[in-house]
């Protein structure tokens, strides 16, 4: 693998033999201490905190026995992620070395979430489990009638901490956080693939039905289902009312869910293609990766578009935004540290194979999978 600098920023880092030590104890809020799950928070915006310094290096890796297309979340201290192997990996965040794995009956593609003391995720053939976050024992497995893909989220119903979860069984699913039994399910006709989007109690969701789904968390009930006019492959992203979300048709729409109303759609129709991937948003700015193998940045109010960046292949991986820096794989086998303001190539590493997986960024390092069945992690080269 060779590492591919396009630009050498100038970088200040703490001098002394205690270096790592500082690096993995230093972040610019409370907040920079944890990624806990796919798209760092509840409504899945995907903006990490702290700082970012670049040039990055490789810290280690972890090799795992099948493809990783799973996302990893981090604590501050343990990455967490699934495999194809079936596995699912904890993993010293500033060592590399495992602490435990749990071996499921099935593939795991599927991001974990981690809701305190617990870990959850599905598997490719229709579990969702929560282990033990500091030994990896099983605690409970509820049971789908179809494949998990997309990450679990969270909420409140009838006064508990609720897990929620879409199926390829055309369902979302939602169950009570400390015991796996069901509270309700809702039924969409059609499969769900990506992570619930969750705001003000509310779950936002598409799947195959080409729809966008609004459902009130403490009973299951509908508020509103909008028409995106293609299915949506990927996870939806809210603030507030408001929800952007991509198509299959390469189309990207922001819904006003309290107006049920669609504020407006952008489409590339001579070079656009399917967006797999889920958006980033920050102040007045959403970026998103694309299958026409760009990156693509709108202006959040408008839709109007500022920039792109073009890779090599698809860009199923879904941004992360920190420290003015977009931070996305693609399937041409690199992972890109792009400058959010106008798209400049800020850093690369080659790593050989696509790269499906989004990066969690936690206290300055990136940790992402790879279809090599590797775990990066990377952080401030050391001088």
């Amino acid at each position: 693998m060779k590492q591919v600098l396009f630009i050498i920023m100038a970088v200040a880092i703490l001098a002394g033999c205690q270096s790592e030590k500082n690096e993995a104890s230093t972040s610019a809020s409370g907040k920079a201490a944890a990624w806990t799950q796919f798209g760092g928070d509840q409504g899945l915006k995907s903006v990490a905190p702290g700082a970012l310094i670049l040039p990055l290096e490789k810290k280690w890796t972890l090799k795992t026995e099948g493809e990783i297309k799973s996302s990893p979340v981090c604590d501050g201290n343990t990455v967490f992620i699934g495999s194809s192997d079936g596995k699912i990996y904890a993993v010293d965040a500033w060592t590399g070395k495992v602490k435990w794995t749990h071996k499921t009956e099935g593939t795991v593609e599927a991001p974990p979430l981690i809701n305190g003391a617990t870990v959850i995720t599905g598997t490719l053939e229709g579990d969702l489990i929560a282990l033990n976050k500091e030994d990896g024992k099983l605690l409970w497995t509820y049971k789908v009638d179809g494949k998990i893909v997309g990450s679990a989220n969270w909420g409140q119903s009838g006064g508990k901490r609720v897990i929620l979860v879409g199926s390829y069984d055309s369902k979302m699913h939602c169950v009570d956080s400390q015991s796996g039994e069901r509270v309700w399910v809702y039924d969409t006709k059609n499969f769900i693939n990506g992570a619930p989007a969750v705001s003000n109690n509310m779950a936002f969701f598409g799947g195959c039905d080409a729809l966008l789904h609004a459902v009130r968390i403490e009973d299951g009930q509908a508020e509103a289902k909008i028409d995106v006019f293609s299915y949506a492959a990927g996870s939806p992203c809210a603030e507030g009312s408001v929800v952007y979300v991509g198509n299959y048709d390469g189309e990207l729409l922001a819904v006003d869910i309290a107006k049920k109303d669609t504020l407006w759609s952008y489409i590339d129709e001579l070079e656009g293609d399917a967006f797999f991937s889920s958006p980033a948003v920050i102040g007045d700015r959403l970026v998103i990766g694309s299958r026409d193998g760009r990156v693509h940045c709108l202006d959040k109010k408008t839709g109007r578009r500022l920039w792109t960046f073009l890779t090599q292949s698809d860009v199923d991986s879904s941004p992360v935004i920190v420290d003015g820096k977009v931070v996305v794989g693609s399937a041409d086998g690199f992972l890109y540290v792009l400058r959010l303001k106008d798209g400049e190539l800020l850093w690369s590493y080659e790593i050989g194979e696509p790269v499906l997986s989004s990066p969690a960024v936690v206290k300055g390092r990136v940790f992402i999978g790879a279809d090599d069945g590797l775990l990066y992690a990377f952080g401030p080269e050391q001088k």
